[in-house]
């Protein structure tokens, strides 16, 4: 057989220049396009080679890395999140693209054993033919991928399995070569054939067990993890940006929105309810919040994030990121008031009845999810034209129920849409009541 063989033994760098050499492998690995368009890939793989080489095994546990790579609570359940479960079979995968498409011109490879955290070494010389590295016999590929996909040809072994044969008379080489090969070449066909329906067989046994073991461990997903679902996808920490205010007497609500001269800001009992319930949300689907204010919160600090705009009127950056959408509020002015209006009908608009007390008036928020390209990320906006639609459209996103309504309203594919929709809040006393739905549209 003419097979080519790779030959690398584990390696355990002694030297400040053996764990410099690595690291320059490790940039290579990095600069490629199997990792440098993802940020979870190239930090966990960066932080598992900088502590194997500086033998802190003792911080490559699962738990470890949840907490340090991916910012998890310490408490946190790993069999639920496996977050780097996840991220480590993709990083063994695609350490194993890198090298099957790349020669390490060093000789050093970097690999990651199946079923540990701990970096290995290998250094020596890969043995090529036609250009290409050999995958079959090497051990980390048969660990990352099934068994079936790297198998021997079966053609191979038929071949060589009449190379002793014994030799014939000249008499039955004349009248019986002619049927010896058409046996031997039917063999070879029967063995292949049978070989590709063994594997055949055994390949959709594997995917059936492993889609009915999926949905016998994974429970239903339930409305609100749906709405949430594309919030806190690859995102470890979720920013949540808030709107603060200042006391000014003379306004119909009693106060302003605080900008970033006024020396002491605060937010309202409605809006501190809002920022607990949503945090305790989120915290139940496995991310953490990072609380800011948006008067003080710049566009580089919301880039490439998943965001929260808590507040209205008193949060410039929900106004600004609305202003597109169809359902959106209209500038504050001291003659046309808060209002939330429908772009595409002029005459619609949803406004408090400025008639009675603040206390007392009916208040209406706006509930919106979606992918914006000035941040590049997922924005959810729960705004209130005052403070009591904002505490609503928290509890709204919050509820199992009111999250199977607009569930039904977006229909099956609500885990993945753009929406929007316009709740009605019913004020008593200064107490939110139950929000209801006035209008929703999705994308």
């Amino acid at each position: 057989m003419n097979r080519a063989h790779a030959t690398r033994e584990a390696w355990h760098p002694q030297t400040q220049q053996d764990r410099d050499a690595i690291l320059r492998e490790l940039e290579a690995v990095l600069a490629s396009p199997h990792f440098c368009n993802s940020k979870r890939y190239p930090t966990l793989l960066k932080y598992i080679v900088d502590n194997t080489l500086a033998g802190k095994l003792d911080l490559l546990k699962e738990r470890t890395l949840g907490v340090e790579v991916f910012e998890r609570p310490p408490t946190y359940d790993t069999n639920t999140d496996t977050v780097v479960r996840y991220t480590a079979g993709e990083v063994r995968k695609r350490l194993l693209l890198y090298y099957s498409e790349h020669s390490s011109t060093s000789g050093i490879r970097i690999s990651l054993p199946a079923g540990s955290y701990v970096a290995e070494f290998l250094h020596g010389h890969d043995g090529h033919h036609d250009g290409h590295v050999d995958s079959i016999d090497d051990p980390d590929l048969r660990a990352a991928y099934p068994a079936t996909e790297h198998l021997p040809h079966p053609a191979a072994d038929a071949d060589e399995s009449g190379l002793d044969a014994p030799s014939a008379t000249a008499d039955e080489a004349a009248h019986g070569s002619a049927g010896v090969h058409a046996a031997a070449g039917h063999t070879a066909g029967s063995r292949k054939l049978v070989w590709w329906v063994t594997a055949t067989v055994l390949l959709l046994i594997a995917i059936a067990a492993g889609v009915l073991l999926k949905y016998r461990e994974a429970p239903p997903q339930t409305a609100v993890e749906a709405f949430w679902a594309p919030v806190i996808r690859d995102q470890h920490t979720v920013i949540l940006c808030t709107g603060s205010s200042a006391f000014a007497p003379n306004n119909y609500s009693g106060v302003v929105t605080a900008d970033k001269t006024i020396e002491y800001p605060f937010i309202s009992m409605q809006a501190a309810s809002a920022i607990s319930q949503i945090s305790a949300t989120l915290e139940h689907s496995g991310a953490a919040t990072q609380l800011v204010s948006s008067a003080t919160t710049s566009l580089p600090d919301l880039r490439e994030h998943s965001v929260i705009l808590l507040g209205g009127y008193n949060n410039d950056w929900a106004l600004r990121l609305l202003q597109p959408l169809r359902f959106h509020f209209l500038p504050y002015t001291p003659s046309g008031g808060e209002s939330i209006v429908d772009q595409t009908q002029p005459k619609a608009h949803w406004d408090r009845d400025t008639s009675k007390p603040y206390s007392s008036a009916d208040d209406y928020a706006l509930v919106a999810r979606f992918r914006d390209p000035t941040i590049d990320g997922w924005v959810v906006v729960l705004a209130g034209e005052g403070r009591n639609g904002t505490e609503a459209a928290a509890q709204f996103v919050a509820s199992p129920h009111y999250m199977e309504l607009l569930k039904d309203s977006i229909g099956s594919d609500f885990a993945s849409r753009n929406l929007e929709a316009v709740l009605k809040v019913s004020v008593i006393e200064g107490k939110t009541g139950a929000p209801s739905i006035l209008a929703v549209y999705s994308w």
